[in-house]
């Protein structure tokens, strides 16, 4: 049995885990989609909490327009900036609200302190179809 120094049994297990990803890549379906200002990768089944999309309540169908990636048994299809023809559709499960975020200002000298709190209303969307060209 020959040895290998750390260094190339890192590098070996980078490279097995780089090409696990590759394959499960494309054996599965997914596509990055734009809402809220902010993009997330999703796959059939995959649950999101997303902005609140105002006007939906649980149960209801959501369709996601603004797809900028997708990818389908390993073909990659980018958009300029989205794809045509292509959307996400899924279902509102609940809407709530997240963890509480305190802020804290403070200005010595002055007896200034001021604690302000927020809490993020949110969409938990699962996702049921991904529909290319």
């Amino acid at each position: 049995m020959r040895k290998i120094s750390v260094y190339s049994a890192i590098l070996l297990s980078w490279r097995l885990t780089k090409t696990r990803l590759f394959l499960y890549n494309c054996r599965v379906m997914y596509a990055v989609i734009e809402t809220g200002g902010k993009q997330y990768k999703v796959e059939k089944g995959s649950e999101l909490d997303v902005e609140l999309l105002s006007g939906k309540k649980a149960g209801d169908a959501v369709s996601f327009d603004k797809v900028l990636l997708l990818s389908e048994k390993g073909a990659i299809e980018v958009g300029a900036p989205y794809i045509k023809d292509a959307h996400v559709e899924g279902k509102v499960l609940s809407i709530g609200k997240d963890k509480k975020v305190t802020s804290f200002k403070f200005k010595r000298k002055t007896n200034y302190h001021r604690t302000i709190g927020h809490r993020q209303n949110y969409t938990r969307v699962k996702i049921e179809t991904i529909k290319g060209e």
